[in-house]
């Protein structure tokens, strides 16, 4: 304790710990036990940011599904930009398409949102697979071929 009764606190080795301005800085912006408002995009991080994050909420109608023209497109998949879940759209290893692989869609995390394809409505074309490698598949019909998903 400091002689005038506050908690005196040793100087930090540690300089990135210190607020920008250092730590008057601190107390002229906030206490340190003053709640701060924070929004839902701040704590999932910037990375995070405009991703779905986890399982869908329910069963959509159709699923992406990768064919055989897919190419992984040399190592950065443009349908994994483009895909706005987060983890639904991996890069795996296989034989026919070393040294890159191709996209598996996780079928449990796919919302059917078609933002990974390159055909659009009216024969429009979009920013998707430039190689028309991902169809869409009703999901009924893909549980019939792959078994019920988990809801």
């Amino acid at each position: 304790m400091a002689p005038n009764g506050s908690r005196a606190m040793a100087p930090s080795s540690v300089s990135s710990l210190e607020p920008a301005g250092g730590p008057a800085a601190l107390s002229a912006t906030a206490s340190p036990t003053a709640p701060t408002s924070r929004t839902k995009s701040d704590a999932l991080g910037p990375q995070r940011r405009g991703r779905f994050l986890g399982r869908r909420a329910k069963k959509p109608k159709q699923l992406a599904v990768i064919t055989d023209a897919c190419t992984g497109c040399a190592g950065a998949p443009v349908c994994q930009i483009y895909c706005p879940v987060e983890q639904c759209m991996l890069l795996v290893p296989a034989t026919d398409a070393l040294p890159f692989g191709k996209i598996w869609v996780d079928p449990l995390k796919c919302v059917g949102c078609r933002k990974c394809l390159s055909d659009g409505p009216q024969e429009s074309f979009l920013d998707g697979c430039p190689w028309d490698a991902i169809v869409m598949v009703a999901t009924d019909e893909w549980e019939k071929v792959h078994g019920e998903l988990e809801y």
